[in-house]
């Protein structure tokens, strides 16, 4: 980052400060997400703002090391008190948020003293991914879901009795879902549909889909913007893979739609259910590597109690036309899409989706096809029908993920060493950090860290 370039952010930012001060706003906030999954962030008083989009705020570089209970491991690459970086805010993303007054938010870029980009931030990963495509177009959108709990304490405590997917819900909850509808849509927020859920407590918002950069950042700004709203209500929201233990969890499933030139690569082609060739290749190239991605995509201890089969979790490495048990589910809609279930809101959303898109770009390169898809619940089948169509169980542990993303060459060639070595050991980390720990206690544990 030269002078020049320096120059320029002082300057956009200067005029975001004025805009921002004639709304009121007095503070911004600048996020990134760690290794563990959690939103992170440095905050500066608006008339700082130009200084830290020229030169950045102060952070720390150990926080790539940090676990979900805010200890950290060493690593190779990351650990330790020593080194600095600067987070630079991503100006053209800079909104006020509308349920914590006084404030703005813009996600960071982190960068070295001497400003290049920092080798272990997702955000910078996930944009060199996308440089990475060639004449594809990826579009993505998350489905967010949530349980709301009512009363102070740490136990969790549903919001609402109603039954699952009832109105009960939403008359009960009337003020608080459109207080979440309503703060959306002043952040530039597209939401397509907001619903009650099958867990107690528990409700979905899905947002439009959007470049893959902009749909980590917009779902960073959901759920900051859902957790604001339901301080504000007297709630407490939870995006935790599990909130309950022995009951359903949290997913936080991700769709893409692949284009070439502006026109589907999921819909209208030769291949099965109307896939052509890119994008049936696409999604070839994820579901080969869902093992290895779980290690990014569903990267908490808890994760794995979450992915459980018949739980509509994706437990199995399988696809299906509309098949909710299945981990690669094709939506056959005006925007037909795959959607990847098995992964949860303990993710880095930047990081997964760099991991997604060199999967799905890997399968492209190798004219990947699909197996012969699965249409019911994987589950049912005895296991010698499933291992006569090739149907194998995800892994059902979150040191059995790592073990197969430490072996994944096209992963590891994507993100690089520094990120294989930091996700593995802050994995293992949090897996020793859990040893012999139940399902009682990891829920605890992590039921309010996301």
């Amino acid at each position: 980052m030269d002078a020049s370039e320096r120059d320029r952010r002082a300057a956009d930012a200067r005029l975001a400060a004025d805009r921002l001060a004639a709304e009121g706003v007095e503070g911004v906030a600048l996020t990134w997400v760690d290794t563990s999954g959690i939103t992170r962030v440095k905050a500066v008083p608006l008339a700082r703002l130009p200084h830290a989009a020229a030169w950045g705020a102060g952070a720390a570089a150990v926080f790539d090391a940090f676990l979900v209970d805010d200890g950290s491991v060493r690593g190779r690459y990351a650990g330790g008190p020593v080194g600095d970086l600067r987070l630079h805010p991503d100006l053209s993303r800079l909104v006020p948020l509308a349920a914590t007054p006084g404030w703005a938010w813009a996600p960071g870029d982190r960068f070295d003293q001497a400003g290049e980009p920092h080798p272990l931030d997702a955000r910078w990963l996930l944009r060199r991914e996308l440089d990475r495509l060639g004449g594809l177009t990826v579009r993505a959108g998350f489905e967010v879901e949530w349980c709301v709990s009512r009363g102070p304490g740490d136990e969790f405590v549903p919001a609402t009795t109603g039954p699952a997917y009832g109105m009960i819900r939403l008359v009960e909850l009337a003020p608080y879902l459109r207080a979440v509808l309503a703060a959306l849509a002043a952040q530039g927020v597209v939401v397509e549909q907001i619903h009650p859920e099958y867990a107690a407590g528990q409700f979905e918002v899905a947002v439009a889909p959007d470049d893959p950069l902009g749909a980590a950042d917009t779902v960073v700004l959901v759920q900051e913007t859902v957790r604001a709203v339901s301080v504000a209500h007297g709630l407490r929201a939870t995006f935790a893979p599990k909130v309950v233990a022995g009951q359903v969890g949290n997913g936080r499933h991700v769709h893409l739609s692949v284009l070439r030139d502006g026109v589907s690569a999921m819909a209208g082609g030769t291949g099965p259910f109307g896939l052509d060739r890119d994008g049936e290749a696409f999604a070839a190239g994820i579901l080969a590597r869902l093992p290895a991605l779980l290690a990014i995509g569903a990267p908490s201890v808890a994760s794995y109690l979450r992915l459980v089969p018949s739980q509509w979790a994706g437990a199995y490495a399988c696809w299906g036309l509309e098949n909710r048990e299945a981990a690669l589910r094709l939506v056959a809609s005006e925007s037909a899409n795959i959607e990847v279930k098995c992964v949860d809101a303990a993710a880095n959303p930047y990081l997964l989706l760099a991991g997604l898109l060199a999967a799905g770009r890997a399968g492209v390169v190798a004219g990947a096809r699909l197996p012969e898809p699965v249409p019911d619940d994987p589950e049912a089948l005895t296991p010698g029908e499933r291992a006569a169509r090739g149907i194998v169980r995800l892994p059902p542990s979150l040191s059995a993920a790592v073990a197969e993303f430490e072996a994944d060459e096209v992963l590891a060639e994507a993100l690089g060493p520094a990120v294989v070595d930091t996700v593995t050991a802050v994995r293992r980390g949090e897996i020793a950090l859990f040893d012999g720990a139940g399902d009682e206690a990891v829920v605890a544990a992590t039921r309010w860290r996301y």
